[in-house]
């Protein structure tokens, strides 16, 4: 089944945010740091996400896949128009539609968006344990350029 694609209307984010923090919960490095060192300042990992989601509302581009009638898929991003680069900041396939190729159909959704508002290229970032996403991005042509480390420590 093939995914329709649009921009989300404002009255689906409450349902988006909580279809993406749903997606991300088994791999968030948030979810980790909090097992290790407790809610930081007592905010727990899905309040973090969630004032994530607020601010990715606000000021991202927001598309979504439908599958029959129901969104199953989102992806928000950001535009550098000097550099004519589309940045993809998540994409997410509701947990109960995950394993049947919608977040490849997202991907390709999402990058022909950004190539229809002049990007020529585009980037994301994915964790290097997170196996499927990571092989997805290979198989549609991306390639690594960097890796990082995110260290954290209590003041």
């Amino acid at each position: 089944m093939a995914l329709s694609f649009r921009l989300a209307d404002p009255a689906e984010y409450p349902m988006l945010e909580t279809m993406v923090i749903d997606a991300f919960e088994p791999i968030t490095w948030m979810k980790r740091l909090d097992a290790r060192m407790g809610p930081l300042n007592g905010v727990d990992w899905r309040r973090r996400w969630q004032a994530r989601m607020a601010k990715i509302f606000e000021t991202q581009i927001i598309l979504v896949g439908e599958a029959e009638g129901q969104v199953v898929a989102f992806a928000s991003g950001l535009i550098d128009s000097l550099a004519a680069t589309g940045l993809i900041d998540i994409l997410a396939v509701a947990q109960q539609r995950q394993g049947h190729g919608f977040g490849r159909e997202m991907l390709r959704g999402m990058m022909e968006h950004l190539r229809s508002k002049g990007c020529r290229y585009v980037n994301l970032e994915c964790l290097t344990d997170n196996d499927v996403g990571n092989h997805l991005y290979e198989s549609e042509g991306f390639v690594e350029v960097a890796r990082h480390i995110r260290w954290f420590r209590e003041l």
